[in-house]
């Protein structure tokens, strides 16, 4: 989709343990967490079982660094593109380009985080959880610039929702052409952030 920020996998540097967590996230998403062995994931990346030692402490804390790695390049590419946004309008769109590249980038990385993070140790989660907040915080915040009337609770339940759908890549785009999939998301996407802050939505005259 023209425009759009570089995957955020690129944004990653190569790396034994970005190769690792890679590997991890599609043997994670086609067979599970319990599925899937670190001696799978050492055949996977072309090293022994226990050599992922040297990098992860084990399938937990590789489960664990992929989560919260994601959540950390999604909190931070959000704050860039709304940093150097002309204005609200434009960071919206930026926020939600930025989004639909992950989506269809990443989509192992979605099913895994939807499937498996009650498997991540229980710090680990709380991490995951707060970093997510804060990205959901930065669509919130610009949503509100353009809607100061909305509540924040509606704006942060059709944020949610929006990711949803977004985030529905793993799914929806396999018979689609990227680019043309990223276009049905981008509309799509404006679409209903529009509609939760017209006036029908906030119980108003039609």
């Amino acid at each position: 989709m023209p425009g759009m920020a570089a995957p955020v996998r690129a944004q990653r540097s190569s790396s034994r343990p970005a190769e690792i967590l890679d590997a991890a996230a599609v043997l994670f998403a086609d067979r599970s967490f319990h599925g899937v062995s670190i001696e799978d994931i050492g055949r996977a990346v072309g090293i022994s079982g226990p050599g992922l030692y040297r990098h992860f402490a084990g399938k937990d804390s590789v489960l664990a660094r992929m989560l919260i790695g994601v959540s950390e390049r999604l909190l931070a590419g959000g704050r860039e593109r709304v940093e150097a946004a002309a204005d609200p309008a434009a960071a919206l769109d930026a926020l939600i380009r930025g989004h639909i590249e992950f989506a269809l980038s990443e989509p192992a990385l979605i099913t895994v985080h939807d499937r498996e993070l009650g498997n991540v140790p229980e710090a680990d989660r709380h991490t995951v959880r707060r970093l997510q907040r804060g990205y959901v915080e930065q669509w919130v915040g610009v949503l509100a610039q353009l809607s100061p009337d909305v509540p924040a609770a509606t704006l942060r339940a059709a944020t949610h929702a929006t990711f949803g759908l977004l985030n529905s890549t793993p799914y929806s785009a396999r018979a689609v052409d990227r680019d043309a999939m990223g276009r049905v998301l981008h509309g799509m996407a404006h679409g209903a952030l529009a509609a939760a802050r017209s006036p029908v939505a906030q119980g108003g005259p039609a």
